[in-house]
């Protein structure tokens, strides 16, 4: 058993590469400008700088292992970054998942037997604007409506996906990420807070800047998304989509309090403009009832026990 994990170094991808490292599975791993410690994984799988945007770098790691399992989370994936670089958000996100499939076509091509599922890591912000309060928790069937390049990236990825299993028969899935945090996330609200919370404990700073904290969000451990993504690999149905969602709804202000109340700390709230999107998704909440019934998954982690799982990194981080 081999599996290929492009984008090893995020946060999602990093987490992989330890769960399958634990389990003796054989890793291999793409990554470009890291957003994690590479040192954290170095020694868990054979890692090989590709830019996913370039076709032959992909071709050459796939041929040479020929994975067993695929999956494709590499992407520009900050929604705010999209709207300062919607080009390179596309490019990445839209070509690079091209380059997947033609990779795996190509090989297909001297190797009849080669025949490896494909789980995309797709996403929430593909609904936009079908996330309102009425519409959720949202299925997999509501219209998408996506409010920002990443968005609009994301669901091109998600088609892309779909199109090559119906014309090629590629054993693609569809995963709709909703949001995911946890130790090693960075430039989310939940890690942003977290690592505010431990400069003011460190007396670094004195301000707490935050953006928009009247949204409600469905939070999701990045260990529990592993654990769902690796389950969709075995028993999801290829060309499927599957929602992947926390069942719980949280104000952002509620996120904050937890925080809070972990770190033992008081601070005065700076609304930070920079910190504001053009448009934001008054509410974020998948029904995760397909995923849950077709392949087991369940929670297992509260988001208190994530916060102080994400404030314990940041207090240990030696480069921080």
């Amino acid at each position: 058993m081999t599996v290929l994990i492009t984008g090893i170094c995020g946060m999602v991808g990093s987490h992989m590469c330890d769960y399958f490292y634990e389990t003796n599975v054989h890793v291999v791993g793409t990554y470009y400008k890291p957003t994690t410690n590479i040192k954290e994984i170095k020694n868990k799988a054979d890692l090989h700088e590709c830019d996913v945007r370039y076709y032959l770098q992909l071709y050459n790691i796939i041929s040479k292992y020929k994975p067993n399992r695929i999956f494709h989370l590499a992407a520009q994936s900050y929604p705010t970054v999209s709207w300062e670089r919607p080009q390179e958000t596309i490019e990445t996100n839209v070509n690079g998942t091209i380059n997947v499939f033609e990779a795996v076509k190509q090989v297909k091509k001297y190797d009849s037997n080669y025949d490896p599922v494909i789980v995309v890591a797709c996403s929430s912000a593909e609904y936009g604007n079908s996330l309102t309060p009425e519409n959720v928790p949202i299925k997999e069937e509501a219209a998408l409506m996506p409010l920002h390049p990443y968005g609009v990236s994301k669901v091109a990825q998600d088609l892309l996906a779909y199109q090559y299993y119906q014309s090629d028969g590629l054993k693609s899935i569809r995963a709709r990420i909703f949001n995911t945090t946890g130790p090693r996330k960075t430039n989310d609200a939940s890690s942003d807070f977290c690592q505010r919370a431990v400069e003011i404990e460190r007396g670094l700073t004195t301000n707490f800047r935050v953006g928009n904290i009247e949204t409600k969000r469905a939070i999701t451990d990045v260990r529990d998304l592993v654990k769902a993504l690796v389950l969709l690999s075995k028993k999801g149905k290829h060309g499927e989509v599957y929602n992947i969602s926390g069942a719980k709804v949280y104000q952002i202000r509620e996120v904050l309090q937890i925080i809070k109340d972990i770190i033992d700390i008081d601070f005065q709230l700076e609304v930070d403009s920079r910190l504001l999107r053009p448009t934001d998704e008054p509410i974020i909440f998948g029904d995760s009832t397909k995923l849950i019934k077709e392949t087991g998954w369940k929670q297992e982690y509260t988001l208190k026990q994530t916060l102080t799982d994400m404030i314990t990194y940041w207090r240990d981080n030696n480069d921080y």
